[in-house]
């Protein structure tokens, strides 16, 4: 479908939803209010749906998810919250499956047309990105919040796909950020820091209304933390700061602490007070592997929305794990 006739869908199911869903018509008065078929009407309600315009959630007081909801809410000071049910025996993938659904479904709604959107890379978001049903947003511009690169291999395009997917997915501009995750020398990064072109990347960053992320932690095999980017003596350095995590390859304490953390002088992300400015820092999270992470990453503010499934959501009320 031509990005002229997404366009003109997305105004035409718009349109219905509002008088169905705002206005109570049924089908057929809206069929007959508009000249069109009721056959048209239902293909454009689940057009709607189905790229995120309209949300449809059960809102039950006795519903186990929505009272994790509620309490994680009100413990953290989120602004959003989703805790996606999963069937009892679901593998981590399923359960990943499901979480980057509901995800990218919640990333539909909160996208805007002459904004920016700033994503992390990691096997999370590309789920997300799997997951993403199109839906063309104007004058948008996707930015990669991390280098994606390692020393082993400088051409490591995995950051750099997941953001194009999304970028294909709204219609929008992608901007990679062709440097390496964690440079040899800081001194190194803040050279390249100074390049008008590395700068114009940064601004972008700078600009981004939603921040889309997960939590990195090595009990989960997380790209970072099993991949090449780092040696065993840096891992011994991760340890001796007290690291729980990190977001877009930024390391954090359980108390949320990560200014001093040696290696963050040489991390290609976005220093972690950007996420507590956020308009939409979403955070998604599937696994308790993740659970001190995300424990740390919300004391320390970074997080204002979060996707997340109900297993671990169970977990995260509870007390917290023994260091």
């Amino acid at each position: 479908m031509a990005a002229n006739d997404r366009q003109d869908m997305s105004y035409a199911a718009l349109k219905v939803a509002r008088l169905y869903y705002q206005q109570q018509l049924t089908t057929a008065a809206i069929a007959q209010e508009l000249g069109t078929s009721r056959a048209t009407v239902s293909r454009l309600l689940s057009y709607a749906s189905e790229t995120g315009l309209v949300e449809v959630r059960i809102h039950d007081p006795a519903a186990q998810p929505q009272r994790l909801e509620s309490r994680i809410q009100q413990e953290f000071g989120l602004k959003a919250i989703q805790v996606v049910p999963v069937p009892p025996g679901a593998s981590e993938q399923q359960c990943l499956r499901r979480v980057a659904q509901q995800a990218a479904a919640y990333l539909n709604t909160i996208v805007e047309p002459q904004s920016v959107l700033g994503v992390a890379w990691g096997t999370t978001l590309a789920a997300v990105a799997d997951a993403l049903i199109q839906k063309p947003v104007r004058e948008l511009d996707v930015v990669q919040l991390n280098g994606s690169a390692t020393g082993a291999n400088f051409a490591n395009a995995f950051g750099e796909s997941i953001v194009s997917r999304l970028a294909l997915n709204f219609g929008a501009r992608s901007h990679s950020f062709p440097v390496p995750a964690f440079f040899d020398y800081a001194a190194t990064r803040e050279a390249l820091w100074r390049e008008r072109s590395i700068q114009a990347l940064r601004a972008l960053q700078e600009r981004a209304k939603v921040l889309v992320f997960s939590i990195g932690a090595a009990r989960t095999g997380s790209h970072v933390h099993s991949g090449d980017y780092l040696d065993e003596a840096e891992f011994q350095s991760l340890q001796a700061d007290g690291v729980v995590g990190d977001i877009a390859t930024v390391f954090f304490r359980a108390d949320g602490s990560w200014r001093d953390i040696a290696l963050n002088a040489r991390s290609s992300g976005l220093e972690l007070d950007r996420f507590q400015r956020a308009e939409h820092a979403l955070c998604v999270v599937s696994g308790r592997g993740k659970l001190a992470g995300l424990r740390a990453a919300l004391r320390g503010g970074f997080i204002n929305e979060l996707v997340l499934d109900e297993p671990t959501a169970m977990l995260l009320l509870e007390d917290p794990e023994p260091s």
